[in-house]
């Protein structure tokens, strides 16, 4: 009876129409790259671009460089790009003092001397308890989704790389719709200021308009007056939401709840919320397969080799795999038989940031979220619902799912999982004294 209301519901979503010859999925980094540059290059109309940041290195000088050079090719181009509002005025976590990327935002400007504005978009007062985690790339028509940031690491610039996902589709509502909610939500805000000129309001200054913001954000959602109850073959619904109990959080368990056969999850860290993890066991009493594949340790983008100076971030690629040693300890007989597949991702030097849904072969979750605590309850998320019911891209989630295996191992016993006991000591110091306040809970749910 539950399968049967979760599948209703899902079929219920009003969708974009897809041609799956507009829809590719691309495999590496570097491509990832290569083709945010081609389209920022031929851009006629319009550029939106959400993501967590645009990093001050050689990759975001890339990225901006072609941008500015897209507004002198193009003057009536319509360029918005939109990043965290905190994380563009911190310097990186460990690094010391930092003016943060604001500053290079607003240095680019006076270097350039064209308008190209840069928003800064608060989904709290505090980082802590809440960023913009919004994904998606609209250049014209075509919008590519991934969750991926615009730094070295994310698009491959030097020796190391982080692995993502990375989508390129070619749809004119669903890029309306993607940049009308951009438009409506963040540029009609009094929270949300340009970080690109000076002077810049202090947080505490808008905290009210930021609350207001954030209330206002629970509400709203991708319109899709221009969508279809009904669509025969590929269609696409986008999502977005915020808080407890929002709507992305119920299509991910109506999503899991709705499998008959076989689900897939990509995490990179193993954190995943209680309403997930009751999921995930009521499909493993129900018979079906269930595989996670989850970043190593040393594929985190938190972990730091022992060579380096310990940071109190450092502990948490630890403090993952101590939830996926429970885990896995409690479903061993699942695993055992095969039924349960958890699937560790490391490609050394380099680290894992995949999330993502696949059920059944007819419906793939892309996102951004998570699946994690913090991701549930204090990041604006967004994902696009893939249904595909004539399995019209099978072609490419075998490639994709093939591409993804390839630096997976797979956990058969969950004593191959190390324990505090084996963790270098100042790691074993911290978790053993935030286990024994239980201030590991309170972590696990904030980052």
């Amino acid at each position: 009876m539950l399968f049967e209301t979760n599948r209703s519901y899902l079929a219920s979503l009003p969708r974009f129409a897809q041609d799956p010859a507009q829809f590719q999925t691309l495999l590496t980094t570097h491509s990832f790259r290569e083709k945010l540059l081609e389209l920022i290059a031929g851009a006629q109309t319009r550029i939106y671009i959400a993501a967590l940041y645009l990093q001050q290195d050689e990759a975001g000088a890339q990225i901006l460089d072609a941008l500015y050079a897209a507004r002198a090719r193009c003057p009536e181009l319509d360029i918005r790009i939109f990043v965290d509002w905190h994380r563009a005025q911190r310097g990186l976590i460990g690094a010391g003092a930092q003016a943060g990327n604001a500053a290079w935002y607003q240095q680019e400007r006076l270097k350039h001397d064209l308008n190209l504005p840069i928003y800064g978009v608060p989904a709290q007062t505090r980082e802590l308890f809440g960023v913009l985690h919004l994904k998606g790339f609209v250049f014209d028509d075509t919008v590519v989704y991934s969750g991926a940031s615009l730094n070295n690491v994310y698009l491959h610039v030097g020796e190391r790389y982080r692995y993502d996902r990375y989508h390129v589709i070619k749809n004119p509502a669903l890029a309306d719709s993607m940049v009308n909610y951009l438009q409506t939500e963040f540029l009609n805000s009094s929270a949300v200021y340009r970080l690109d000129l000076d002077p810049i309001p202090g947080t505490k200054q808008i905290s009210p308009d930021i609350r207001q913001f954030r209330q206002r954000l629970k509400s709203a959602h991708y319109a899709t007056h221009h969508a279809q109850d009904e669509v025969s073959g590929l269609g696409i619904t986008p999502v977005v939401g915020v808080g407890k109990r929002n709507p992305l959080n119920r299509l991910i368990i109506k999503l899991l709840g709705a499998a008959k056969h076989h689900v897939q999850i990509c995490t990179p860290y193993f954190n995943l919320p209680r309403t997930v993890i009751k999921e995930i066991n009521r499909l493993l009493q129900k018979g079906v397969k269930v595989d996670i594949i989850v970043g190593e340790k040393k594929a985190n983008d938190f972990y730091i080799p022992e060579s380096e100076p310990f940071k109190t971030i450092g502990a948490l690629p630890y403090l993952y795999e101590t939830h996926l040693r429970r885990f896995a300890k409690v479903h061993q007989l699942d695993i055992h038989r095969g039924q349960l597949n958890l699937m560790l991702w490391n490609d050394p030097g380099h680290s894992y940031h995949l999330k993502g849904i696949w059920v059944d072969d007819d419906y793939i979750l892309l996102t951004g979220n998570n699946l994690n605590p913090r991701a549930f309850s204090l990041d604006l998320e967004n994902a696009l619902l893939i249904h595909d019911p004539k399995h019209e891209l099978k072609d490419q989630l075998l490639q994709e799912k093939a591409e993804i295996a390839k630096n997976t191992t797979r956990i058969a016993y969950y004593r191959e999982l190390e324990t505090v006991l084996d963790y270098p000591p100042p790691v074993k110091k911290l978790l053993t004294r935030l286990s024994r306040f239980r201030a590991d809970r309170l972590i696990s749910r904030l980052l």
